[in-house]
């Protein structure tokens, strides 16, 4: 039996146009009533998770910031974290910003971002749909290098780094991977979100990476968290669908990758079920759980 499920969310549990379905819901529900704890493992910040573990109602702990946290649900805390120091954040957004590329900071409280563009702009389209409690913050700022600068509260999750152009994008990937104790996450296909706006469906695609601090990652936050737990790795499910989620599901007893997943997932994953668009998530926890 499975006694920790780990389940990533863009691309894998939600949908393309950003929603968990009334079914995977319902299935998560019963999953978690038979013994079996899921949680989310995303890169998103603290409260966009926060609203989205509440739907599913899991209810004891989630992994936010790709592994940059874990939040207790019970004691409103985080238990784990391993954050960006501040002096990083900044070289990372001079180099962006004397490059002209689009970047977001991503804190424990907000995203960061001069404009919406890219993934923020999908973020911003699901926020409308949303109550403003269950809303992904999104903090527009003109400078976001004097912003962090003289920030002295805010905790870095991660940062994003987003272009259309492919050549622009390597180049700066080149030029980031020479900063010292950071991780660059090798993201080499292109990202594609739905939007709605009314009744016409908009594409956006872009190249994207995220930057976290050396030897961030869901696995690493999940391993942390069984053991706390007393939960052996063959009773650990992963499931994810992108680079961001390769090491936990080839290190989890049960790997699972969404059907449509890039290929170096599918290729370190033990089964590939259905996709996020048919409800893939559902189908494996009906399948093993």
């Amino acid at each position: 039996m499975y006694k920790l499920v780990a389940v990533d969310l863009d691309g894998t549990m939600l949908n393309q146009y950003g929603v968990v379905t009334e079914n995977t819901k319902k299935v998560i529900k019963e999953t978690i009533q038979k013994g079996t704890d899921v949680i989310i493992a995303s890169g998103r910040p603290i409260d966009s998770v926060k609203t989205i573990a509440k739907e599913i109602g899991s209810e004891n702990y989630f992994i936010a910031g790709n592994g940059a946290l874990i939040y207790d649900i019970q004691k409103d805390e985080i238990i784990y974290d391993k954050f960006l120091p501040k002096d990083k954040v900044l070289e990372i957004i001079k180099i962006c910003e004397e490059n002209s590329i689009c970047y977001n900071v991503y804190t424990d409280q907000t995203i960061l971002a001069t404009a919406l563009k890219y993934n923020v702009l999908y973020y911003q389209k699901e926020n409308l749909k949303k109550e403003e409690n269950k809303q992904t913050k999104i903090s527009i700022i003109e400078n976001i290098y004097e912003y962090v600068k003289n920030k002295k509260e805010d905790k870095f999750l991660k940062m994003t780094i987003c272009d259309d152009n492919q050549t622009v994008f390597q180049s700066i990937i080149r030029k980031l991977r020479k900063i010292e104790g950071i991780e660059v996450l090798d993201v080499s296909h292109m990202s594609r979100k739905t939007i709605k706006q009314g009744t016409e469906e908009k594409i956006i695609e872009y190249y994207y990476t995220e930057i976290s601090v050396k030897n961030v990652d869901k696995w690493e936050a999940i391993d942390y968290l069984r053991q706390k737990l007393k939960i052996a790795k063959e009773e650990v499910m992963a499931i994810g669908d992108n680079m961001n989620d390769k090491k936990m599901i080839q290190e989890a007893g049960m790997g699972v990758a969404m059907e449509g997943s890039t290929p170096f997932v599918i290729e370190v994953a033990d089964y590939i079920t259905a996709s996020n668009q048919e409800e893939g998530v559902a189908k494996v926890l009906e399948k093993f759980c």
